[in-house]
């Protein structure tokens, strides 16, 4: 199976079309295989005690961040949407719908990247050499952000721009309220654009069902809880998170 699709340009070169959507069910049965064997897994191990929510109360994720998290979780299940269930033969007026979230998506990327810069301290997202020691030393907690978090993050961060990036390029390209439709990009570079575009979207699609999956689980809920109401009790983190690593001020 080809990555790509090519086509004949007015000359009878062969262009690029952009990625081939045969992918789209490998990767939706790659990842259902890897979330039913990780099930499975899970199912089968010794089941501990879980640490209770009641009690003292502290901070994981400020209003704004959360309010950040699920603008663009919605932005961009509205662009996954709106972009493959065309392609799969699911006919509809998806374009501007398309852009919309695509633009809400880009300005709360830029949002977010801004107040990371100047308002968060970008080290606890970053993979350090005691973060590697995770996966092989149960007794390794983390600090805020375990291994996994950290690697999710950053994979989301490098898609999220390349999509973001390729949509732009295609977004000057179409018919808006500010502008008309141009044929300024060659087809090669066009081609281009629309796989870069769509082998991001494949892999988007990969990490977020992964993303999904994981956040609700059971041992794992009480970090969706926290991307919801913004709490994770003491209890919690002291049972996750190494307290040298991520101590948060104070109780709420």
């Amino acid at each position: 199976m080809e990555l790509a699709e090519f086509k004949r340009d007015v000359w009878g070169r062969e262009v690029l079309l952009g990625v081939s959507w045969d992918w789209l069910w490998v990767i939706l049965a790659l990842s259902l295989t890897f979330i039913a064997m990780h099930a499975i897994f899970m199912a089968m191990r010794k089941k501990s005690a879980r640490p209770s929510k009641d009690g003292p109360r502290v901070q994981r994720h400020a209003a704004i961040d959360r309010a950040f998290h699920w603008i663009m979780a919605i932005s961009v299940l509205v662009l996954l949407i709106t972009g493959v269930l065309p392609v799969i033969g699911v006919e509809f007026d998806w374009l501007t719908i398309h852009w919309i979230a695509g633009l809400v998506l880009t300005a709360a990327v830029l949002f977010h990247l801004i107040r990371s810069v100047f308002w968060q301290d970008l080290k606890s997202m970053w993979i350090s050499p005691q973060d590697l020691k995770e996966p092989f030393d149960a007794n390794q907690k983390p600090g805020k952000y375990s291994l996994a978090q950290k690697g999710l993050h950053a994979a989301v961060t490098v898609l999220s721009i390349l999509v973001i990036g390729s949509g732009l390029v295609l977004f000057a390209m179409i018919d808006t309220p500010w502008w008309d439709r141009t044929n300024a990009l060659s087809e090669a570079t066009l081609g281009w654009m629309f796989f870069a575009h769509g082998i991001t979207t494949l892999l988007l699609i990969a990490t977020i069902s992964l993303h999904v999956y994981f956040g609700v689980r059971p041992e794992k809920l009480f970090y969706l809880r926290s991307m919801i109401s913004g709490w994770v009790s003491r209890d919690e983190l002291e049972t996750h998170h190494d307290a040298t690593r991520w101590s948060p001020d104070k109780p709420q």
